[in-house]
């Protein structure tokens, strides 16, 4: 049933007039008279109306004398005549200070009732009834309020209708109110593009900015096509125009205009899909946003600055988890915590401050706990660092990556982590952020988002040493002079005035929590990433070394082996960074076969990674790699000396295990299911070929997979997938410069060798010994059918 009054109360059909009049409680005459004169007079306008076609538009048309005496029995608390008394004094040309009497009157009959939506138990929320804003909403009273705050837009006198910073505000609030109690209207505000960036001209007001950037966070969360930030009028004038609060809390906004939307599970989401998707596909609106915040000058010094900016820890600290149980109840709302720091900020000069310790010391008429405005701080800094995050992951990320790194970002960081990043009392209680069904408290929101951003800083980019300090660059330098390499060049070049200040650098501090972390903890999946990002790339010899003497590699393997872990997604994490600390690096090795120096201990960890091939594929592409490379080098003493003892580089020497684990990676995917997640399955099926290759026994492989294809009964089918899936790669790697990039810094192996080998596995030509279709029974022979043909 459409909730608009226009269309719910007078359509052109007797059925919904009839509709109408039973939403009045009345009866429509079928024969004789109406038991009460009033409805035959209702129904006799609407019917006139529509023969005329001069009929009533609005609820607030209805005779006040039938809506008064309906009042009672509907419980409409006077909504509608309010909303008539409203309408009539608010046309045109009329005093619009005059309104604000109803409108206060109207929002305190709604205001409670959305409290009590937003504070209820969330089981609850399907039960609850919203009386008062479903009433004020049916009888026109949302499009009304629209209609009265775009007022000024609307004439085209000369002197504009004032509006006063009251009444604005207060319809903001019962408009908000209407958004979180009723179905359907944010879904109506949000198909008003007009009124939608109307409102982004009312920010500029900061005794409004509250109300509208809530309302604006509400509508642009559902609405259906992304709104593009050029089209706001004069978007820089409007950032440079907000204090740091406010730009804070306009990063919740942006966050909404900068995300892709959400395409769900990758599952669902293959890269067949993905790749047929985004051919010839112009830049996204998220993208076109992304370069129009770039654009708008010192965008990126302000967001660096609120990242970084401290919060004063004076009285109250030591009482958090107390004083977070006792405001628990308020803060399930960004909303209400908003008002209460407003209220705190009220009375003392506007003046902006680099910290928060003038709220600590002011004489405010309202005090707030000392653990409120840190949360608040830390809600805030969750939507900053967000935006930074997502820049960086986007077209533009060498532009952003220069500015992050000239404003001090990492550093800014560093010098929060211990009092504010990973502090030690940490809320159990359930905090819900924008997404409802996120069960993430501020604190937790903001732990994660951090770790993402140091993921996206340090992920296949020189600036990746700015994680460290002055010191920790001299141990880097120090570990390439002893062993005899030349330092890497990114580590040559880094700027040493951007890099961390104090005894520890950031990557040193998260090694120290990650090592303390409990092991349930779903900390340990964001660490682990984080901490892999700074392996990833080139092989480093001495970045792997410096984080081996950190004792990385034993607690890898602790989580691994005996911390009785279960999580999946943990689990993988450690086994990808396992494999980036251990690729190539012959004492990474002894060292793990020093920890693992039990033949129950070496079971467990077979079986964590034979468990779930796909989680830990990368780790067994990197033992391959080694193995094959330490191979080559036996006329090093100590190369020869582990690959005699390390029980994992002898497991993976001998040729059926190889094999073993080659069926089941090229068995597990195929065309149809290949996602972002497992399409390493088949990197690692390649590298394990492309070794062969090198050492001319690609034939033996291929045909120890036809073999095994004969003993398992299925013919065909697995040498049949391998093709389609070495095709679909050819199509999917060869126009993407930066996965072949990737694909040859982690592997050490030039992606023309890549291409050439599935090249040669992809031969038409029968007779070839390394072609797979000459290991295919012509009977059961299926190379021609095209997966994209579905």
């Amino acid at each position: 049933m459409c909730r608009s009054t226009s269309s719910f109360l007078f359509g052109k059909e007797k059925a919904r007039c009839e509709g109408a009049m039973a939403t009045l409680g009345f009866q429509t005459p079928r024969s004789g008279r109406s038991r009460m004169g009033a409805s035959e007079n209702i129904v006799s306008r609407i019917r006139h109306g529509q023969i005329t076609g001069r009929g009533m538009s609005r609820g607030t048309q209805i005779p006040e004398a039938l809506l008064q005496e309906r009042d009672k029995r509907a419980r409409w608390v006077g909504i509608p005549v309010l909303l008539q008394k409203l309408y009539k004094s608010s046309h045109p040309n009329s005093d619009l200070s005059q309104i604000h009497g109803v409108v206060k009157e109207l929002s305190s009959l709604l205001s409670m009732e959305a409290m009590t939506f937003v504070t209820e138990d969330r089981k609850n929320t399907q039960e609850l009834a919203s009386p008062n804003t479903y009433t004020f909403d049916l009888f026109g009273g949302v499009d009304l309020l629209v209609d009265i705050l775009m007022r000024p837009t609307l004439t085209a006198q000369k002197k504009k209708p004032s509006m006063s910073d009251d009444l604005v505000k207060d319809c903001l609030s019962v408009l908000y109110n209407c958004c979180i109690c009723t179905e359907g209207v944010t879904k109506s505000l949000a198909s008003r593009n007009d009124f939608v960036l109307y409102l982004f001209t009312l920010m500029t007001n900061k005794k409004t900015f509250l109300q509208t950037a809530t309302l604006i966070e509400d509508i642009l969360g559902v609405k259906k096509e992304m709104i593009q930030l050029e089209d706001i009028a004069d978007l820089p004038s409007l950032v440079q125009s907000f204090d740091q609060q406010q730009l804070a809390n306009f990063c919740r906004i942006l966050s909404i205009t900068i995300s892709e939307p959400d395409l769900g599970n990758d599952d669902k989401h293959t890269l067949l899909v993905k790749n047929t998707q985004q051919k010839n596909m112009s830049p996204s609106r998220a993208e076109v946003n992304q370069v129009a915040l770039l654009n708008i000058p010192g965008f990126i010094e302000r967001l660096c600055k609120l990242a970084t900016r401290k919060v004063s820890e004076a009285t109250g600290a030591s009482n958090f988890l107390q004083e977070l149980e006792d405001w628990y109840a308020w803060l399930d709302n960004a909303l209400v915590l908003d008002a209460l720091m407003q209220m705190t900020t009220e009375e003392h000069s506007s003046t902006e401050s680099s910290d928060e310790s003038t709220l600590a010391t002011s004489p405010l008429r309202h005090r707030l706990p000392q653990s409120m405005k840190i949360v608040h701080e830390i809600m805030y800094k969750v939507e900053v660092l967000y935006v930074l995050c997502v820049l960086l992951m986007g077209r533009q990320r060498t532009q952003v990556h220069k500015m992050l790194a000239e404003f001090r970002l990492i550093p800014g960081l560093n010098n929060l982590f211990d009092k504010l990043i990973w502090r030690k009392q940490t809320s159990n209680r359930v905090l819900h952020g924008q997404n409802q069904n996120c069960d993430c408290s501020p604190e937790i929101s903001f732990k994660i988002q951090f770790l993402r951003l140091l993921q996206s800083f340090s992920d296949h980019h020189e600036n990746k040493y700015l994680l460290l300090n002055s010191q920790e660059l001299n141990e880097l330098s120090a570990i390439c002079q002893k062993a005899d390499i030349p330092e890497v060049e990114a580590l040559a070049n880094t700027d040493r005035s951007l890099v961390c200040d104090g005894k520890k650098g950031l990557l040193t501090r998260l090694l120290g929590v990650m090592k303390k972390e409990p092991p349930d903890s779903s900390f340990r999946f964001w660490q682990a990433r984080a901490v892999e990002s700074f392996l990833r790339g080139a092989t480093s010899y001495a970045d792997q070394i410096f984080l081996l003497k950190r004792g990385l590699l034993e607690h890898i393997l602790f989580c691994i082996i005996d911390s009785g872990c279960k999580s999946r997604d943990v689990l993988q994490s450690y086994f990808d960074l396992l494999g980036e600390l251990m690729k190539f690096n012959i004492d990474a090795f002894k060292r793990f076969n020093k920890y693992v120096n039990t033949e129950e201990k070496f079971q467990i960890f077979l079986n964590q990674i034979n468990s779930s091939l796909v989680d830990s594929n990368m780790l067994v592409r990197c033992i391959v790699l080694s193995l094959d490379r330490f191979e080559s080098q036996t006329d090093d003493v100590k190369v020869v000396e582990v690959l005699s003892e390390c029980c994992l580089l002898s497991y993976m020497s001998h040729v059926e295990n190889r094999l073993s684990l080659l069926f089941r990676l090229i068995n597990i995917i195929n065309v149809q299911t290949l996602t972002q997640e497992n399409v390493s399955c088949l990197n690692t099926s390649l590298v394990v070929l492309m070794l062969a290759r090198r050492r001319g026994k690609l034939s033996f492989y291929l045909n120890a997979l036809r073999e095994k294809e004969y003993s398992e009964r299925y013919p065909g089918c697995l040498l049949n997938n391998f093709h389609q899936l070495l095709r679909f790669w050819q199509r999917h790697y060869l126009n993407k410069d930066k996965d072949s990039t990737c694909l040859e810094n982690s592997s050490c192996i030039p992606f023309s060798y890549w291409k050439e080998t599935v090249s040669v596995l992809l031969s038409p030509d029968q007779t070839s010994p390394c072609a797979i279709s000459s290991y295919i029974d012509e009977v059961y022979m299926d190379l021609d059918t095209d997966f994209l043909e579905d």
